[in-house]
């Protein structure tokens, strides 16, 4: 499952191949639409939760609210189903997705951060990141990513900076599902499930904040 992203979307993968998903996008609904999109996919599968060996959740970055909706969810059920659960990078995520679409490396990933600026990431291919995540005024990321292809709702934002902006435009679940079972296949660790903000959270405690206690 994944919650970084104005997408709110959840697969189940058997190992092999995604078996279920659901995807919908609405940057305001995050904790309205995920149970239900859990169920859906489900109940599609033809399957219950108890069934379910390990979970993956997107860990951003992305903004506070909506990221630790998903992450707190995969918790949830890893605590009560007594399963692993495990953290993917968002932007992995798309990179692994426009990948397998065709799109050839290298490549950047751009997801919206708010505030005029977006997450990113360098590519070498779908599998192979080149540093970590960053987040930045478009315009001053633009001349280190001239000539690139950029995936993601972050390049379609932002023209002028990115103008060889490629899909998908949103994370898929199903993307993230695959490519966490092809690194577990491989005897490979993932993240910690953790989110990863880069930056401090919108909400802040006023300055010149006056505490009152009762005399």
């Amino acid at each position: 499952m994944d919650t970084a992203t104005p997408a709110v979307t959840v697969a189940l993968h058997d190992g092999t191949s995604v078996i279920a998903s659901s995807g919908q996008v609405d940057a305001r609904r995050h904790g309205e639409l995920l149970l239900p999109a859990v169920d859906r996919v489900l109940a599609e599968a033809g399957t219950k939760l108890d069934a379910v060996t390990d979970v993956v959740a997107g860990v951003g970055p992305g903004p506070y609210t909506g990221l630790r909706v998903g992450l707190v969810t995969a918790a949830t059920f890893g605590s009560a189903l007594s399963v692993p659960v495990h953290g993917l990078c968002t932007l992995d995520g798309l990179a692994y997705a426009a990948g397998q679409e065709g799109l050839e490396g290298p490549f950047a990933v751009a997801t919206d951060a708010r505030r005029k600026e977006v997450y990113w990431a360098r590519y070498e291919d779908g599998r192979t990141r080149v540093g970590e995540p960053a987040v930045d005024r478009p315009a001053d990321i633009a001349e280190a990513l001239a000539g690139l292809p950029v995936v993601g709702a972050g390049a379609v934002l932002y023209p002028d900076a990115f103008p060889d902006a490629r899909g998908p435009e949103h994370v898929a679940a199903g993307a993230l599902a695959a490519l966490a079972a092809e690194r577990l296949a491989a005897g490979r660790e993932l993240l910690p499930p953790q989110p990863l903000y880069l930056r401090r959270p919108d909400a802040q405690v006023p300055k010149n904040y006056k505490v009152v206690t009762p005399k």
